[in-house]
């Protein structure tokens, strides 16, 4: 018989037991280990990889309980089944509390025992593809557009595939420039909506008079240049995901068809007099507070509350510095493909420059330094000489100083506060590098070669 890829142990003190299973198990093609004790059972196990384990319940030096207890702990995909000639409903009960697959009782019929072990080798093979799924699906659950290890993208990460396969509106926000877009395509993707449209518009980019018309369509003649029906976004994307980027800058008048469009679930178009329903998964960004704009009378309240059931905030990069080198070495191979260049590496010099700088325009400011800097740089690393100028001046501090009536030398002034805020940050920490670092929002390379520079890097 060909031989299976399973490996059964048996364990049971009666040596002639243990013979004839073995017997049985290797003519129907299973891989069979046999062990007479407890004892032996574990070295086994410890050395060896098993699909099931058999044993036997009452046993000299230590009964199969312990076994099961120790099996389940060590290797909790090994299904294990329990024999005995003592059949008492406590055992039976017992061993199925602490996670035996069955139990049989001696004496036994071979059909009998060969079907426990065929089901349990199913339950084996359930579980294995289970778990297979599921690593594909955390996996997935990374967007692969989205680049980053931190814990804040974590949680990015974590909400984005909690949220995807509801039918929850979603508001992102965070900073221009920290890829809000890629969020909700994530949550597109994710989502059984997949097959559907994904439509995206920036709200601010469109003149209010045209707002209207763009998300809710218009009827031939409606208004001057209105020269045929026009279908609106959102019957673009019925059936899939409207993407409403700069959602705080929609004016007021829009907003309140909006949000009769969301809790209606239909819309009229201009100059129309019909409404059509739709079936859309609204998303949402901004990097305004809306809660403010909400106080301030700049943004209706119930809209607000409509579009933020479920809010994902995206870092800035400088909450997430730790991901810069993944997101350069991204940047390089994305952008050396698209320029016909040969792969690049970034000079440490240069590695560390960027690291030093806030990026206010936060992962796409990165991203465009790393097009720059691949476009100009003429051999297969990327040095110092091809970073834009804002990278390479030093960056202003607030320190509550100012310049002396004298003057004064701005690098030196530079490296004084750049000195104060490094020992303060040290201080605070308790002289925990890693700790200042994250403190002052770089990371630990960059502060590394801040102390270096300022000679600062002897113990503290």
């Amino acid at each position: 018989m060909t031989q299976s890829p399973f490996r059964i142990l048996v364990v049971d003190d009666e040596r002639s037991m243990r013979e004839f299973l073995e017997i049985f198990f290797v003519r129907e093609g299973y891989e069979t280990v046999t062990a007479g004790d407890v004892g032996t059972a574990l070295i086994a196990l410890q050395s060896d990889d098993f699909d099931v384990v058999i044993s036997d319940v009452q046993m000299p030096d230590q009964d199969g309980l312990v076994l099961l207890r120790e099996v389940k702990e060590t290797a909790p995909e090994t299904v294990v089944i329990m024999i005995t000639a003592f059949a008492t409903a406590e055992t039976a009960i017992e061993a199925m509390k602490q996670g035996a697959y069955d139990y049989v009782t001696k004496p036994f019929k071979v059909d009998e025992l060969r079907l426990v072990v065929e089901k349990a080798l199913e339950k084996k093979l359930l579980t294995t593809e289970n778990r297979r799924l599921r690593s594909e699906l955390e996996s997935r659950s990374r967007p692969r557009s989205l680049v980053g290890t931190s814990g804040p993208m974590q949680t990015v990460y974590e909400l984005v595939a909690q949220v995807a396969r509801t039918k929850t509106n979603v508001l992102i926000s965070g900073e221009s420039g920290t890829g809000k877009e890629l969020v909700a395509r994530a949550i597109h993707d994710q989502s059984d909506r997949i097959e559907q449209p994904f439509v995206a518009v920036n709200c601010g980019a469109i003149p209010e008079n045209l707002l209207e018309s763009e998300l809710f369509g218009h009827v031939k003649g409606s208004f001057t240049g209105a020269v045929q029906n026009k279908e609106g976004l959102f019957e673009s994307a019925q059936g899939g995901t409207l993407f409403l980027d700069e959602i705080g800058e929609i004016p007021l008048g829009v907003q309140v068809k909006l949000l009769r469009a969301i809790q209606d679930k239909t819309v009229r178009r201009v100059g129309g007099n019909a409404d059509e329903p739709v079936d859309v998964r609204i998303v949402a960004a901004t990097n305004r507070n809306l809660q403010e704009e909400v106080a301030r009378g700049q943004f209706r309240e119930d809209l607000f509350y409509r579009l933020n059931v479920i809010q994902i905030h995206l870092p800035s990069l400088r909450e997430r510095m730790e991901d810069v080198p993944l997101l350069v070495q991204h940047f390089l191979q994305k952008y050396a493909a698209e320029l016909d260049k040969p792969a690049a590496v970034i000079d440490e010099a240069a590695l560390e420059r960027i690291q030093a700088y806030g990026f206010p325009g936060n992962v796409r400011e990165l991203e465009n330094t790393i097009e720059r800097a691949v476009a100009l740089s003429q051999s297969d690393r990327i040095g110092v000489d091809v970073l834009p100028p804002a990278i390479l001046r030093p960056q202003s501090v607030e320190a509550g100083g100012r310049l002396p009536l004298e003057g004064g030398n701005l690098d030196e002034m530079l490296a004084r506060v750049e000195t104060e805020l490094l020992r303060e940050a040290l201080d605070r920490c308790q002289g925990v590098k890693k700790k200042a670092a994250q403190l002052l929002g770089i990371s630990f390379r960059s502060f590394r070669y801040r102390l270096e520079k300022l000679g600062m890097d002897e113990p503290r």
